[in-house]
């Protein structure tokens, strides 16, 4: 990624020196479609025309562009050479005016890793599908441009296209002219655009298939608000694409906002493209949202992914106001829009949708994101010192998005719902179509909540670190508690103490009304500011002796919670008689982190799931645990017990697929799970059977997504060939069926199998992002460390010449996903020092992929450690 960086000094002053009127943005997409001759990259026209004035006339600036060729570059009428002022990066302004007009005439590649214009070939018909993915600065893949957040300017897109395209950009479509040439093609028009940022352009083309709806609202002044609504995928997913769903979601959202935020959507119209290959979630392109299309069930998914759609849609929802109305002016305050959206996303899904039970998705799923970022050598306060471009890219992270929405909740209780929303929606009103920075955000919230938020920014959003909090309590003869406190820790390397806002929960068994015998239910709970060392609660003194004391019970803080000694002896076993959900998902999350921590041993914890997981009621959570299990099994657990472990994981998953309600969301979580584990032959001769039709679960619709599950899991296991996955293929000739067919080939066990992967993965380029990532996902089974064995010092040896090479997407996606962590040993964490010590001078950003995957190999082991303590 040489020459490709920008730096934050460098954007500081291109800010101080220019001002962006407007740019007007033509791209011709013809050659998108059609046989590519020649030996370079498939290119596409791209005219830009950037108008900007200068603070002082007379100085120098730059362009940003990443293109393979400019044709021509004109600068207040005067010719460039482009040989001279195009370096492949950047285009050199020198001698500018007061007033300026930059015209680029270049010509841009075609993208296939998903950054830029993305060219998506579809294997079942052969169509061309094209979208734009920008952030943090891809723009300059596709036109020419200042590359900054501060450097806000309208737009005005025209796009020359195949006829017949549905072709899409931020504005609605002005006019559609026919292109006056001899193919036929026809150019949109596209209505100019609010200021907006660069990263937040976008480009959808090809021949989607488009559904359309229309939301309507009566404003407080009396006028209507009325906002076209358009949802399209690929032809090829239109049979499973459920567009009522997205605009149910999408309306309630919109309602909720408005109710919320008093400022009207400011773009116009709202599309949503669900399109292929997609590196991310989504992108909150104003007008133009882009999704991952995994987002169309192609089949039966449990309630859980529906609810997580869900909170995505409303999560890009939120950044029309938090990130494309206002902006923040450096990455360093990505948290500005991803923080707010993160937590608004569960904040409007439990309060708009039928998805009442977001908070505990948000406790068990995005929480644990955070944690574990949060313990990295590379974590960094919510507010980070982003240096540059790279920086950037890699902080789009736990800490930017789940810990910041997790603070935010933490605010809420802090500082009270009503002040929050009426700071949001002075936040809005003052800085529209503007750039903030923390101070912003910290001034209306002041004034809003009375509240000193300067030292709540210094404790939570300048501070890096996770705090612990533990119950300690003692009692007098007759069982009463004396004293409940609770004790707050942090490490060593982040000592900061925080001010919390908890409750504390005290749940006993007994049988009230409408529970049944013996359930594990709440008697007392208090809510109380925790500050310092040690925060004493008397408003719990004389209550009768506890089960369970939960500390942060409601999920009000972001912390890591504790147990003492009688609690967690209840939890081990009585977990699955707790009746309230939440208190369930904050007990599992707990019990992991224990785990993770090495405080715990993983056969523990993978017992407490063979025991409990049956009974847990919410889908999510149940997943969520389902997942921390494999892990516990793969990375934590004593090497020489795992095959014991894996047996009765295996056992008690088919046990609970049995026993699930017949066509169930759980009974689907559970067979997925139980493909995850299977290895005996009996297990494996089973999900044979359920392939074949031979064998059958009541309830249990083996669809093309499930057989693909069942059949990856007997890949790995060496019992599918080429020619049984070809088979499969067959039967599913998609873009979906291909990717899961380049997965099962690399999960083969065979020595000249994965060398071929790693070849197409490491030596070449010609995978596409998506199948890069399927390629990588197939090669790493945890079951088959002897045959990766001989890649973990390959892994170091070209790591540094892959990051220099690929663009920083796929650097990405080798170096975290190749590094060898199924070895488990200290040979290979010897290895990542070594290579760490060795490299000082390595881009910061491939040092901090490397110093993560060997944190995460250094705690597994110590969770090794710990399990094979346990059973010394």
């Amino acid at each position: 990624m040489p020459g490709e960086n920008l730096t934050r000094d460098e954007a500081r002053e291109r800010a101080k020196l220019l001002a962006v009127e407007g740019y007007e943005v033509a791209l011709d997409l013809r050659s998108a479609v059609g046989e590519h001759t020649g030996s370079g990259p498939r290119t596409y026209r791209s005219t830009t025309t950037i108008r900007f004035r200068c603070a002082e006339p007379g100085a120098a600036t730059f362009a940003d562009l990443l293109a393979p060729s400019v044709t021509s570059a004109r600068l207040n009428g005067r010719e460039l050479d482009p040989a001279a002022v195009f370096d492949g990066s950047r285009i050199a302004l020198e001698g500018l005016a007061a007033e300026n007009e930059l015209v680029v005439d270049a010509q841009c590649a075609y993208s296939r890793t998903g950054e830029g214009l993305h060219r998506f070939v579809d294997p079942e018909d052969g169509e061309v599908y094209l979208y734009t993915q920008y952030e943090p600065a891809d723009a300059r893949r596709v036109f020419a441009n200042f590359e900054q957040p501060d450097l806000k300017a309208p737009f005005t897109f025209s796009v020359t296209a195949p006829e017949g395209w549905t072709v899409l950009s931020n504005g609605a479509v002005d006019r559609v002219e026919p292109s006056g040439a001899d193919d036929a093609a026809a150019t949109s028009h596209f209505v100019t655009t609010r200021p907006i940022s660069t990263y937040i352009t976008a480009v959808v083309a090809g021949p989607y298939h488009y559904e359309s709806d229309l939301y309507r609202r009566t404003l407080p002044d009396g006028s209507a608000l009325e906002i076209p609504l358009g949802a399209l995928c690929r032809k090829g997913l239109a049979k499973h694409f459920d567009a009522d769903d997205i605009f149910t979601v999408t309306k309630q959202g919109l309602d909720f906002f408005h109710d919320h935020f008093d400022y009207p959507y400011p773009f116009g119209k709202y599309d949503q493209a669900f399109v292929p290959e997609y590196n991310l979630g989504a992108m909150e392109n104003p007008g133009c949202v882009t999704f991952r299309e995994e987002f169309i069930f192609r089949g039966k998914v449990t309630k859980a992914s529906y609810e997580g759609r869900a909170n995505v849609i409303l999560h890009e929802m939120a950044h029309m106001w938090f990130g494309d109305l206002v902006t923040m002016e450096w990455w360093d305050d990505l948290w500005l829009k991803e923080s707010f959206a993160d937590f608004m996303g569960a904040f409007s899904l439990v309060g708009a949708t039928r998805f009442t039970d977001g908070w505990i998705t948000f406790a068990n799923r995005r929480k644990a994101w955070a944690y574990r970022a949060d313990q990295l050598p590379s974590t960094h306060p919510i507010t980070a010192d982003i240096r540059d471009l790279e920086d950037a890219k890699l902080n789009f992270d736990g800490i930017t998005y789940a810990k910041g929405a997790s603070v935010l909740k933490q605010l809420v209780a802090y500082a009270g719902q009503d002040a929050f929303l009426e700071g949001a929606r002075r936040y809005f009103k003052r800085h529209a179509y503007g750039n903030t920075r923390l101070s912003d955000l910290l001034s209306v919230l002041g004034e809003t909540s009375g509240r000193d938020m300067a030292t709540w920014s210094r404790a939570w959003l300048e501070t890096a670190g996770v705090n612990v909090l533990t119950p300690q309590a003692t009692y007098d003869a007759e069982g009463h508690i004396t004293e409940l406190a609770v004790v707050q820790e942090a490490a060593d390397s982040h000592p900061t103490l925080r001010p919390h806002r908890v409750a504390v929960g005290l749940y006993r068994k007994e049988a009230p009304a409408g529970e049944r015998p013996g359930a594990l239910v709440r008697y007392a709970r208090a809510e109380v500011d925790v500050d310092g060392p040690r925060t004493v609660i008397p408003e719990l003194t004389g209550a009768s002796r506890p089960d369970l004391v939960l500390v942060n019970d409601d999920d009000l803080t972001y912390c890591k919670i504790r147990f003492d000694e009688g609690s967690l002896d209840t939890l081990r076993e009585h977990l699955g008689e707790l009746t309230d959900p939440l208190a369930r998902a904050l007990s599992w999350s707990a019990l992991w982190n224990l785990t993770r921590d090495a405080l715990l041993p993983a056969r523990d914890y993978l017992e407490l799931v063979r025991r409990f997981a049956g009974a847990e009621s919410d889908i999510g959570v149940l997943q969520m645990v389902q997942a921390w299990a494999l892990s516990a099994l793969h990375d934590y657990s004593a090497p020489d017990a795992r095959e014991e472990a894996a047996a009765r994981l295996a056992e008690g998953a088919l046990s609970e697929l049995r026993l699930a309600e017949p066509g169930s969301g759980h009974q689907l979580a559970w067979a997925r799970f139980f493909a995850q584990v299977a290895a005996a032959e009996s297990e494996l001769r089973l999900l044979r059977g359920l392939l074949d039709g031979t064998a059958r679960i009541d309830g249990l619709d083996v669809d093309q997504e499930l057989r693909w599950t069942f059949l990856a899991a007997l890949a790995s296991s060496g019992q599918a060939d080429e020619a049984l996955i070809a088979a499969e293929l067959a039967r599913d000739d998609t873009a979906s069926g291909k990717r899961h067919q380049v997965r099962c080939l690399a999960a083969r066990p065979s020595a000249a199998v994965k060398a071929e992967a790693w070849d197409a993965v490491v030596e070449s380029d010609r995978l596409s992002n998506a199948l890069v990532e399927a390629t990588i996902s197939g090669f790493d089974q945890p079951g088959q460390r002897d045959l990766l064995a001989p890649y973990a010092p390959r892994y170091f040896e070209v790591i540094e010449r892959v990051w220099q090479e690929r663009s920083i997407e796929i650097g990405m996606a080798i170096v975290r996903g190749l590094f060898p962590a199924a070895q488990g040993d200290t040979r290979t964490l010897e290895a990542a020092d070594a290579w760490l010590d060795g490299h000082p001078d390595a881009a910061p950003a491939l040092r901090r992929l490397v110093l993560e995957a060997r944190d995460d190999l250094a705690r597994a082991l110590r969770g090794q450690e710990c399990d094979a303590r346990a059973a010394a």
